[in-house]
């Protein structure tokens, strides 16, 4: 029969390989994240590289076009929110409007909440009229608070709760 400190030691030895496993798993896990997150910084500059391009372009074709007499047809802005666009940053001159409707309705939320008090996605789930037992939907509206958090329309709590960060 086995010692009783034998046994023990052999349970530390399992639980020290374990903590090791983990803490490697953890560790990738991290790079994965930074590489996410670097992708996620260089396509948002990609963007706002290519709209700034395209609206120096633009004006430097109504510039031209004026010299010469001519007039360049130049699509208009688009001033209605497309689903799926991306979720501006908030500046003192932008209002709820220019964000498609799922977001303009987490917003809302928030921002009717008496005492500005904060909600967690499945609460604002369940007030935008979803169902909040289905992981799904609450993931959904999870990833967009998450969304609007970052872009400045929203403040996010360390506890993963959100508020409506001010009044647009």
């Amino acid at each position: 029969m086995k010692s009783m400190l034998g046994l023990l030691l052999a349970r530390e030895a399992a639980a020290r390989e374990r903590v090791e496993v983990l803490r490697k798993e953890a560790a990738r896990a991290v790079a994965a994240l930074e590489a996410g997150e670097d992708e996620l910084d260089r396509r948002v500059i990609a963007c706002e590289e290519l709209v700034e391009a395209l609206t120096a372009s633009a004006v430097e074709n109504i510039a031209v076009a004026e010299a010469g007499g001519g007039r360049v047809a130049v699509p208009a802005p688009v001033s209605a929110p497309v689903a799926g666009a991306v979720v501006p940053f908030w500046r003192e001159d932008l209002a709820v409007s220019v964000l498609s409707e799922d977001y303009q309705r987490i917003v809302r939320v928030l921002q009717d909440r008496p005492g500005g008090e904060a909600m967690r996605a499945e609460d604002i789930a369940a007030a935008l009229g979803l169902d909040a037992s289905v992981p799904a939907k609450v993931e959904g509206v999870r990833s967009k608070a998450k969304r609007l958090g970052e872009r400045g329309w929203l403040l996010q709590e360390p506890s993963g709760m959100f508020s409506a960060r001010r009044v647009v």
